[in-house]
């Protein structure tokens, strides 16, 4: 299930990535007049998107592993979101609160994947 996720997230932030760079459903840097993103933010989803398919490509064990790395990652980056409202994250990347409360959904199913047993038959999810 995480391989099937992580290939699914990769597409996803692939396609948000890509869509982020397409002017009318980025019209004055709002996707789809609600997200708040920049090219830097862009770089950012396809990066993610690589990642996350190489680690569905590499088995279960990557899949899991991104999920958490990206769970934790993600979290922080909704918690500086707070702090930050909207603005630069990092002095470079778009945020304003929709970004925000995305981060803080996208960071809780990732560490739901990431750390809730699979239920499967292996000994050991680490």
């Amino acid at each position: 299930m995480a391989k099937t996720l992580a290939l699914l997230f990769g597409v996803v932030f692939l396609l948000i990535g890509i869509l982020g760079f397409v002017p009318a459903l980025a019209p004055n840097e709002m996707l789809l007049n609600i997200f708040h993103v920049n090219a830097a933010h862009n770089v950012v989803h396809l990066l993610t998107g690589v990642v996350a398919l190489l680690a569905g490509m590499g088995g279960v064990g990557a899949a899991r592993t991104f999920f958490r790395i990206f769970g934790v990652v993600y979290g922080l980056v909704a918690v500086l979101g707070f702090v930050v409202g909207d603005g630069l994250l990092l002095g470079l990347i778009a945020n304003n609160m929709a970004d925000t409360w995305l981060h803080v959904v996208i960071a809780l199913v990732s560490l739901i994947i990431g750390f809730v047993p699979s239920g499967g038959t292996t000994a050991s999810a680490f």
